[in-house]
């Protein structure tokens, strides 16, 4: 299987002098392309940064990490910011959205810099995204007129807008219900089934156990890994147990 991203011996540090302390010691990970995976551990454990670093949104002070094999450190900025364009989607747990624009053009702002496509193929783009995610009813409304769960949705379309090779999640169902974020990992799912890789940083068993490999962390390292077979609908109780099982065999 092809490894999209290969990340070696990854370091990251905060502050300065005594106060300096690492939040990755030398993480190694490596996911292939089309994999579901989650990245699981307790606050400070490290799993966001690790995101982060992987996704060349923050840079590292050791180590080593290739995208699709390019050496992300090698990069410029601006090499860097169009990687993450045109071949990464990023949702968070809280969507950045624009509260003097409705719901279509938040969708197609940030893809309105790609020149090489008209404003009419863009929007066409949003709209059957947000038609393929259950909220096409809602392009005119302003993001104060939807729900939680409506405006995660809103996120992914932007996310997916430009075809990304990786969608990256930062507890993207942290703030929801659980039916929505039940909703939202479906919308994951399908995605991934579509041939997008997903990585997903969670702290809920539930959404863990939809994915396919799960890494835990614990003071800035990768201490467990967790393999499951592709999800069917159906065996969620056995796949929670297992999560959680393992939590409690790492202590986590």
């Amino acid at each position: 299987m092809k490894k999209i991203i290969i990340g070696e011996n990854i370091v990251k540090s905060f502050g300065a002098g005594k106060e300096k302390y690492n939040v990755l010691n030398g993480v190694s990970a490596k996911i292939d392309k089309g994999e579901f995976v989650a990245v699981m551990g307790p606050s400070g454990s490290g799993k966001s940064t690790l995101m982060f670093a992987m996704s060349g949104m923050d840079g590292i002070d050791g180590g080593k990490i290739a995208f699709d094999g390019l050496d992300l450190s090698a990069l410029s900025e601006n090499e860097l910011s169009d990687i993450r364009r045109t071949k990464m989607g990023f949702v968070f747990q809280q969507p950045t959205l624009l509260k003097n624009l409705n719901i279509l053009d938040n969708i197609i702002l940030p893809s309105m810099r790609d020149n090489r496509r008209s404003a009419l193929k863009i929007t066409g783009k949003a709209k059957a995204l947000m038609k393929k995610t259950g909220i096409a009813e809602l392009e005119k409304r302003d993001i104060t007129q939807v729900s939680g769960g409506q405006l995660q949705r809103v996120g992914i379309c932007r996310a997916l807008m430009n075809n990304p090779t990786i969608i990256f999640g930062d507890e993207p169902t942290g703030a929801l219900n659980s039916k929505s974020a039940q909703e939202i990992m479906d919308i994951f799912s399908e995605i991934n089934a579509e041939g997008t890789t997903v990585m997903l940083v969670t702290h809920d068993a539930k959404v863990a156990a939809r994915t396919e490999r799960i890494m835990f962390m614990r003071d800035g390292n990768i201490v467990s890994e967790l393999r499951l077979p592709k999800f069917g609908g159906t065996n969620m109780d056995d796949r929670i147990a297992r999560v959680t099982e393992k939590m409690r065999d790492i202590g986590i």
